[in-house]
């Protein structure tokens, strides 16, 4: 090979006017329930928007436990589990400190869970999942052509796959109306 013949081989395999992929910087998860999307973006700015799909009760927030509601507030990703029965998981920090006080309010909990939960939250560590407000919320893969989760957030695999490797444990989840 001649020296010219080198020189265009390695010009074709690296571009320096391409950037490179950089790294997620402040990573933060909003869901749109209505319009069934789950936008990611790294500081302010939008990386991707995935299609997603919710819980079989998907207008209405989360209220208690078996509704198939997908709840709607400000959470954080409290686990990532890679041994998921749907592919990928990341473990959405539902019951959140608004959710608390109405479960106590309305009688759902009691002052020992709603504490729990509290303590839970201002520690970004997972809230008890096994209380009358519901739990085990997770955004996962296994499918996003449909509402067919008990409140969980699905996406298709390989977007899960994208997903679960750009954020880590302490992630802000949105879910929106």
């Amino acid at each position: 090979m001649t020296l010219l013949t080198l020189i265009l081989l390695g010009v074709a395999c690296f571009h320096p006017w391409q950037n490179p992929p950089k790294p997620i910087e402040k990573p933060r998860i909003i869901v749109y329930k209505r319009e069934r999307k789950l936008e990611l973006y790294s500081n302010k700015t939008l990386l991707r928007t995935y299609r997603v799909g919710l819980g079989f009760s998907p207008v209405a927030d989360k209220v208690r436990e078996g509704d198939g509601a997908t709840p709607e507030g400000e959470f954080y990703v409290f686990v990532k589990n890679s041994k998921s029965a749907y592919y990928l998981s990341l473990g959405v920090s539902y019951p959140n400190v608004e959710d608390a006080e109405r479960g106590l309010r309305d009688g759902l909990i009691t002052k020992a869970q709603y504490n729990a939960i509290v303590e839970a939250n201002r520690k970004k560590i997972g809230p008890p999942q096994y209380t009358k407000l519901g739990g085990l919320i997770y955004i996962h893969g296994n499918g996003a052509n449909s509402d067919w989760t008990w409140g969980c957030v699905a996406l298709e695999n390989q977007q899960m796959k994208e997903l679960y490797d750009a954020v880590s444990v302490g992630t802000p989840v949105t879910i929106k109306p």
